[in-house]
């Protein structure tokens, strides 16, 4: 019975809000899957998962968060897919506050110092309409049960501008402390699986080809297995024959569903902390322009606020990520 596990993270590159890392987890209850990859679960759950919004009649769709969602357009999208996953965890958050704990497990002292947290207790979902979602629901139960597959967990690491700073400070790059911080969140993925076989898609870390390094620190006292390594895809296999643990880095590894799922829960995060950003600064400029936090329109953003800012004692190193 392997499972399967895809990585995803939203935020790489911009200087204002968290890099936020999730990971879903999928069990084969039938013990099969497609050469050890996840695109099985697409195929499997086809009747009721689309990976595209543009299929009639309207499905639920799970698929990459920036297919999913244009900035001003509303989190609709995601939330139907998020709500509905959730459901087959028995969860079903209401408040913003609640999402985070859920998937975060951590508690809200970092992101409210990031200026983050202010909308913690807004009702949630924020676009979608729960009773849609729940007409949703036992379709997608049925379709799971009988495709012998089912969701095991949801995890999110968020890593505000404090933790980010520290990373880069310690002469780390940015890719390499992505790449640290994904494989901390896959280990602790993977510690509760017990002994059977897991296959994880991780989408690809910037330019980076060779993780072995980092595959070494994250396990250690592993013999690691260098299956391939290049541009498309990098693959690495460890474990005895029984739990042997596949990790494969993709180019495009929001094509498989588990990752996909995870580019959603990471894309829904970040956009909840900026809206709770920019909201805290339109209670000081109510007429300034929100920003979603990239390189040209975080420094027209982090202009326009020096002046609050400076009278707030509101220090650098907690709102602006320095790469």
């Amino acid at each position: 019975m392997p499972f399967l596990i895809g990585t995803d993270e939203a935020g790489y590159g911009p200087n204002l809000g968290p890099l936020v890392i999730s990971a879903s987890v999928w069990e084969l209850l039938d013990g099969h899957s497609a050469d050890g990859h996840t695109d099985d679960l697409y195929h499997r759950l086809a009747a009721v998962i689309a990976r595209t919004a543009k299929a009639k009649p309207s499905p639920l769709v799970v698929a990459d968060s920036k297919v999913l969602y244009k900035s001003g357009k509303g989190l609709k999208l995601l939330e139907r897919g998020l709500w509905s996953a959730w459901s087959q965890l028995g969860l079903m958050p209401t408040t913003c506050g609640r999402v985070w704990e859920l998937l975060t497990r951590a508690n809200s002292e970092a992101r409210h110092e990031a200026l983050c947290g202010g909308l913690d207790s807004q009702p949630a979902p924020c676009d979608a309409d729960l009773m849609e979602i729940a007409q949703l629901q036992p379709g997608l139960g049925r379709a799971m049960a009988a495709a012998r597959v089912r969701l095991v967990a949801m995890h999110s690491a968020a890593i505000f501008p404090r933790a980010f700073n520290a990373a880069v400070e310690r002469g780390e790059s940015k890719g390499t402390a992505l790449s640290r911080w994904t494989l901390r969140l896959v280990a602790e993925s993977i510690e509760p699986l017990g002994d059977r076989r897991i296959s994880i898609v991780c989408d690809k870390h910037g330019g980076r080809d060779r993780y072995l390094p980092l595959l070494s620190e994250a396990f250690p006292n592993r013999s690691i297995e260098v299956c391939l390594e290049g541009r498309r895809q990098s693959v690495y296999r460890f474990g005895p024959a029984e739990r042997r643990i596949e990790i494969s880095f993709q180019a495009k590894g929001e094509s498989h569903l588990p990752t996909a799922l995870a580019s959603m829960a990471s894309k829904y995060l970040r956009e909840l902390a900026m809206h709770a950003f920019n909201a805290f600064w339109r209670t000081h400029l109510p007429s300034i322009r929100p920003t979603a936090g990239y390189p040209e329109d975080a420094k027209r953003f982090k202009a326009e606020i020096a002046d609050v800012q400076q009278s707030l004692g509101i220090a650098d190193t907690i709102l602006w990520r320095t790469k």
